[in-house]
């Protein structure tokens, strides 16, 4: 931070212009946002195009928006006992669901004794690379259980998804707490004590999000807020704004312009 001339971020003012601002204010350095840099193509290719066939035929089976798509991205490991807690939690709740769960090497959690059979049908347990941005497209997934990457959250608001928040580590909980106040979904309750949630509190906040009346306002906000996270000429402006800031001032320039 000390040595750059600018502060570049992957964000844009329609989003959180306040937050923008404040990081220009406390670091006294010029702000550029990047925009939101959302997906540039739904489209898979080469053996991508196998695997989507594949989960595309099971959601096509399922009703529209009834779908609950699970992912942690490749950098978060739950515990036996966090990963044990989520899939009764999912189990408990009814409601159909895909879990992208990319196991690897070191990584020891275990499904539940039976938990496969007892979810079979309504249920997808998928152990190996998916393509995210698609299956949040397709109409029968009705919203998202995240651990809150900023990523995970674009693609998922990119396709008007509700946002069921399970935040872990790193700027997961800030980002959970910016958009359960923009009401695009809700964090799964924790105990106040030691952190822990509990298979209750997944299936309470899946209903509450997926189904339940209460929920309504969190599914039409998502919708609502896609209409900015996929509007690609405005995100295409802020990256053609970064590609001529960088063109016209040199490194070190001490006349690079203050972002509004």
């Amino acid at each position: 931070m000390a040595s750059s001339d600018i502060i570049a971020i992957r964000s844009c003012f329609e989003l959180e212009a306040d937050f923008l601002r404040l990081v220009r204010e406390l670091h006294g350095k010029p702000v550029f946002p990047l925009g939101l840099l959302p997906p540039l193509t739904l489209d898979g290719n080469g053996d991508e195009d196998d695997t989507w066939l594949k989960i595309r035929d099971w959601l096509d089976k399922q009703e529209k928006g009834s779908v609950v798509y699970i992912a942690f991205g490749s950098e978060v490991d739950l515990s036996q006992n966090e990963f044990t807690e989520l899939a009764l939690g999912l189990e408990l709740s009814g409601l159909p669901f895909f879990w992208a769960s990319r196991k690897r090497n070191d990584y020891s959690a275990e499904l539940p004794d039976g938990f496969e059979e007892r979810v079979e049908g309504r249920g997808m347990f998928w152990t190996s690379w998916v393509p995210q941005p698609r299956i949040l497209s397709h109409e029968s997934v009705g919203g998202f259980l995240t651990h809150c990457g900023f990523s995970s959250i674009i693609d998922a608001l990119y396709s008007g998804r509700a946002l069921i928040m399970l935040p872990i580590t790193f700027d997961h909980g800030l980002i959970a707490r910016v958009f359960e106040d923009k009401k695009v979904g809700v964090e799964i309750t924790r105990d106040e004590e030691d952190g822990s949630y509990t298979r209750d509190s997944v299936a309470d906040s899946v209903k509450l999000v997926m189904v339940e009346e209460e929920g309504k306002l969190y599914r039409e906000n998502a919708k609502e807020m896609s209409k900015l996270f996929a509007n690609e000429e405005l995100h295409d402006r802020y990256i053609d704004q970064f590609v001529e800031l960088l063109q016209t001032h040199r490194v070190g320039c001490t006349e690079s312009p203050v972002i509004e």
